[in-house]
C-alpha cells in the first residue's frame, strides 16, 4: 500500500495515551491527522513537536477523503449523537479502530512486557523503556505520560521487546474491554490494584476483573512480577498461569531494598531473596518510587533483559516524567514541584514525597478536584486524611465535566470537609483571583505542590511563572 493510502485519523488526539499510539503508526509510515478540543499542554505542544497536524474543533471536514481507518478516542464528548466528526464517520460506514485495537496489531509480533496497576504505571514503564534504551536495546514503547528524558511518549524500535503502560480503564464509548488486555502481554509488572476510575467500575470486585483475565492469559513461560505490600495484588497473583515473583519496600519479598537513604540524590541496595544484586542511586522522589524502581528491576534481572550494571546506570540517570513530581521553577527560592493527583493513593503518594524530602520546609498543595474520586459524594472522606501534615491547601472549584452522571460534591463541600479535619483549607475560584491568593499567602523558601490531573486553567503554568519571578534566586 503506497503512503499516501496509508492515512489514519485521530478524533480525540490531545489525550496522552493517543497520541503516543498516534506516534507510532508515524513511525511506521502512516499519515497521521488529529481533532480534538478544550485541550491543553503539554499534549498540545508534544503534537506540534512531532508535527501532527491538529484541528481545533470537530468537524467531518476535518477527516481525509481517502482515509485508511479512523481512531475514536475514549471521551464522552466523542459520540455520534453530539459530535458531528462521529456521527459521519458511523454515517459512512469508515473503519473505526480504538487505540487499544491499534496497539494489538502492532504486538502481535514482539516480546511484550505490560506495567499496569492503579497507580505507578506511567513511571514504571518510562523507567523500564529508558534503561532499555540506554543499554543499546532499541525497545519499542507506548507510555501514557510524557518522560523527561526520552524525547517521545512513544517509540517504534528495531529490538524485540515492547514496553506499554497498561491502562484498565475501557478502550472506547462502545467496547467495555480494558485496554490492556489488547496488548498480546507475555509478561506483567503490576504495581497496584486499589479500586479507582470509580465512574466505572463500581466495587473492587468490578475493578479487579480486569486484572484477573490479564494475569490469567500469561503464557506459562511468561512472568508476573507482583507488588507484594499491595493487599489487592496479592489476590490477584493466585490467577496466574505463569510463574510469579514479587517486590517490595522491605520484607519477605523476592526482591527488597536495604540502606535506603533519602536526598535530592537517594541511594539504596537491591536485594534478591536478601541477596546484594547492586547499589542503585535516583533522583526520583518518594518511597513510592524507590518501589517502582525495584518492580522495573526485578522484571529486567529475572527476564535476563539487563545486567545489573546497565540497570543501575539506567536508574541513575532517568530524570523522571512530566507531572510525576517534576520540579516546575527554575529561578525561585519556592520550589514548586506538581504532582498527579487523580486518586486518594497517588495523592498521598505526591505529599508524602514531599514531607520526606523537605521536612523542615512549609508545605503548600494547590489543590484541583478533577477526577470522579475527588468529586463523589461517596468518597468524601477521603479529604479526613489526604492533606494530613499539610500546613495549608488552596482548593480549585471542582470539574464540572460528567457532574451530572453522579453524585457531585460542591466546591464548599470539599473545602468545609478539609476544615472539619483541622487543615488550613482556602477557597481558589479563578485564576485572576487565585494567583493573588497565593502571590499574597507564599513565603520565601516554601515548597508548593500542585496537585491535579487537570490544568487548573492554566495555574499549572502560571503559578511556577509567578513565584519565579517573585522569589528570584
Amino acid at each position: 500500500m503506497s503512503e499516501q493510502h496509508k492515512k489514519v485519523h485521530f478524533i480525540g488526539i490531545c489525550g496522552v495515551g493517543t497520541s503516543a499510539v498516534a506516534k507510532l503508526l508515524q513511525d511506521r509510515g502512516y499519515v497521521v491527522s488529529g481533532s480534538d478540543e478544550d485541550f491543553y499542554p503539554p499534549v498540545s505542544d508534544y503534537l506540534e513537536k512531532i508535527k501532527i497536524p491538529l484541528s481545533v474543533g470537530y468537524r467531518k471536514e476535518n477527516i481525509p477523503s481517502d482515509v485508511l481507518f479512523v481512531v475514536i478516542g475514549k471521551n464522552a464528548k466523542l459520540v455520534p449523537e453530539t459530535n458531528e466528526e462521529v456521527r459521519y464517520v458511523f454515517e459512512n460506514n469508515i473503519t473505526v479502530k480504538s487505540f487499544p485495537e491499534v496497539l494489538q496489531e502492532l504486538t502481535k509480533d514482539t516480546h511484550n512486557i505490560v506495567c499496569a496497576g492503579s497507580h505507578g504505571k506511567s513511571t514504571c514503564t518510562s523507567i523500564m523503556a529508558w534503561c532499555l534504551s540506554q543499554a543499546g536495546k532499541d525497545p519499542s514503547f507506548f507510555i501514557g505520560a510524557l518522560p523527561l528524558n526520552l524525547p517521545h511518549t512513544s517509540h517504534a524500535g528495531k529490538g524485540n521487546v515492547f514496553v506499554l503502560e497498561g491502562d484498565e480503564y475501557p478502550s472506547s464509548n462502545t467496547d467495555p474491554t480494558s485496554k490492556f488486555l489488547y496488548y498480546n502481554a507475555d509478561d506483567v509488572l503490576l504495581t497496584s490494584a486499589e479500586h479507582d476510575h470509580v465512574n466505572v467500575f463500581d466495587t473492587q470486585e468490578a475493578f479487579s476483573k480486569p486484572f484477573i483475565s490479564l494475569v490469567s492469559s500469561l503464557p506459562s513461560n511468561g512472568l508476573l512480577v507482583a507488588h507484594h505490600d499491595d493487599r489487592e495484588v496479592r489476590k490477584l497473583v493466585r490467577y496466574a498461569s505463569s510463574p510469579v515473583v514479587t517486590y517490595a519496600y522491605k520484607g519477605d519479598a523476592d526482591w527488597t531494598t536495604s540502606n535506603v537513604v533519602y536526598g535530592e540524590t537517594s541511594s539504596f541496595d537491591l536485594l534478591h531473596n536478601t541477596q546484594k544484586v547492586i547499589s542503585l542511586r535516583t533522583t526520583l522522589l518518594g518511597k513510592h518510587n524507590i518501589e517502582n524502581i525495584v518492580g522495573v528491576s526485578a522484571m529486567l534481572l529475572e527476564k535476563g533483559l539487563l545486567t545489573p550494571e546497565e540497570l543501575q546506570e539506567g536508574v541513575a540517570t532517568f530524570e523522571g516524567i512530566v507531572r510525576r513530581l517534576d520540579k516546575k521553577t527554575k529561578t525561585s527560592s519556592v520550589s514548586v514541584y506538581e504532582g498527579f493527583g487523580s486518586s486518594y493513593t497517588k495523592a498521598k503518594a505526591a505529599i508524602d514525597a514531599m514531607k520526606l524530602h523537605f521536612p523542615q520546609k512549609r508545605l503548600v498543595v494547590i489543590f484541583e478536584p478533577h477526577t470522579f474520586s475527588w468529586r463523589n459524594k461517596k468518597y468524601i472522606h477521603h479529604y479526613d486524611t489526604i492533606f494530613r501534615g499539610v500546613d495549608a491547601v488552596f482548593v480549585y472549584k471542582p470539574a464540572e465535566q460528567g457532574s451530572t452522571t453522579h453524585d457531585q460534591l460542591t466546591h464548599s463541600d470539599i473545602v468545609e470537609k478539609i476544615r472539619d479535619a483541622k487543615i488550613d483549607a482556602k477557597y481558589l475560584k479563578n485564576e485572576t483571583d487565585g494567583l493573588e491568593a497565593i502571590d499574597a499567602f507564599i513565603q520565601d523558601n516554601d515548597v508548593v505542590l500542585l496537585l491535579t490531573s487537570g490544568n487548573l486553567d492554566g495555574m499549572v503554568q502560571s503559578i511556577p511563572k509567578l513565584l519565579d519571578e517573585k522569589f528570584r534566586n
